[in-house]
């Protein structure tokens, strides 16, 4: 008997049972093995995931500097190995909580450099200056405010209640004057002493923009509403040439914005690329912020800016490339702006803005000229940012967190 029938069997068994073991080791190491991090890896550098800051994603090499690029995401794996700063240096920043109540439209103070606003807890109304001093505005108690317009000299405000009712205070004075309830929409004059607002009769051929004193005498009509009220919007411009804009659609993605001036002028028009329309001027009145959506960008809210003033209206329109509203934006001077910037927006936000109510913010500071963005801060607590306002000396940024109505202040410089 040679050695191959001597030993064959004995062979094919170790064969077999070889084969088993590997196939079961390769088995194991597919599906049950669990991952063992490399030791040497920083640990700030193992997690992938990001999140998108509103901004488009930027071309894959391309080296990010936050002065002259869009920045497009945030490693959360870094967030917390980062050191909090108590000012705004572009990462996670002390925010200071100014008040416990719940406020409405808070505005700077008179000297630009302080705050005021509606305490609804106790219905008041106080400023706080730039140290932090809490001053009562006025001893009158006004219950259940639901929206005010505060005059450029912030020395008046007109209050609107839930049952139609709106006043105008005086608080200089002390004196207060009833507006006819059918009247809404407010704003001031850049003097302050006349404001515009919308007359809604009940009939739709009785529905008038119309402009009047702060004493609600001294009424002219300007335009005739009709049924298209809710596309007018009153906006007195701060160059004092526009007092309201209003717009009809071309398509689905377009909107034709026309300009109303006090005087029946003739003013170009321009058109957006997008609905939900929503402007702010610049300090000067010679640029609109606005923002729009479109199904471009997932129904998404995108801010531009266009020249808004004579004959350059239309003129140099310009995609900022942000995702946000433009009432979560301020201007700091007529070519920057501060806003605040939703980390993800989910599709269909801008026509359904409940959506990115629970949405948490990074600010940004934007040139409206050029286009560049930068980083300021990512607040060290989970905010929705609204209300924002840059006091004149550039120091501080206030703004009220949507969830708890409460005011805060991120410090710039």
């Amino acid at each position: 008997m040679n050695f191959w029938d001597k030993y064959k069997k004995i062979i094919f068994i170790i064969v077999f049972l070889s084969l088993t073991i590997a196939f079961g080791y390769l088995l194991f190491s597919v599906f049950f093995k669990p991952l063992i991090p490399d030791s040497k890896q920083n640990p700030s550098d193992r997690a992938t995931s990001s999140f998108s800051t509103g901004f488009p994603q930027a071309d894959q090499g391309t080296k990010q500097n936050s002065d002259t690029s869009d920045p497009t995401s945030l490693s959360q794996s870094k967030l917390p190995f980062s050191k909090l700063s108590e000012k705004a240096l572009g990462g996670i920043t002390k925010t200071t909580k100014l008040d416990n109540s719940p406020v409405i439209s808070p505005t700077l103070s008179s000297n630009g450099n302080g705050l005021q606003y509606y305490d609804q807890a106790d219905g008041r109304f106080y400023s706080i200056d730039e140290n932090g001093n809490k001053i009562t505005l006025s001893e009158k108690i006004f219950h259940n405010v639901q929206d005010i317009t505060w005059s450029g000299d912030k020395n008046k405000a007109i209050l609107e209640y839930p049952d139609g009712a709106n006043i105008v205070f005086n608080f200089n004075k002390n004196e207060q004057v009833t507006l006819p309830s059918h009247w809404k929409d407010f704003d001031f004059s850049p003097d302050s002493e006349k404001i515009i607002s919308k007359s809604i009769g009940l009939d739709p051929d009785n529905r008038w923009l119309l402009i009047s004193d702060t004493q609600g005498t001294q009424v002219r009509p300007i335009e005739s509403l009709g049924k298209n009220e809710s596309t007018v919007y009153s906006s007195w411009s701060p160059n004092n040439q526009i007092i309201a804009m209003y717009s009809k659609g071309v398509d689905f993605n377009r909107q034709e914005i026309f300009f109303i001036g006090l005087n029946d002028e003739n003013f170009k028009s321009t058109i957006v690329e997008g609905r939900g329309f929503q402007p702010k001027w610049s300090p000067n009145g010679n640029k609109l912020l606005y923002s729009v959506y479109s199904s471009n960008n997932d129904m998404k809210p995108n801010l531009w800016v266009v020249n808004s003033s004579g004959d350059s209206i239309g003129s140099a329109r310009k995609n900022l490339r942000v995702e946000t509203w433009a009432n979560k934006c301020t201007y700091s001077s007529d070519t920057e702006i501060f806003c605040a910037v939703p980390k993800n927006l989910p599709e269909g936000a801008g026509i359904f803005e409940e959506l990115a109510k629970t949405t948490v913010d990074s600010l940004y500071k934007i040139n409206t000229l050029t286009g560049q963005k930068q980083l300021m801060a990512i607040p060290d607590q989970n905010f929705n940012m609204t209300n924002l306002s840059v006091t004149e000396n550039g120091k501080n940024l206030f703004f009220t967190d949507e969830t708890t109505q409460t005011l805060h202040k991120i410090e710039l410089k």
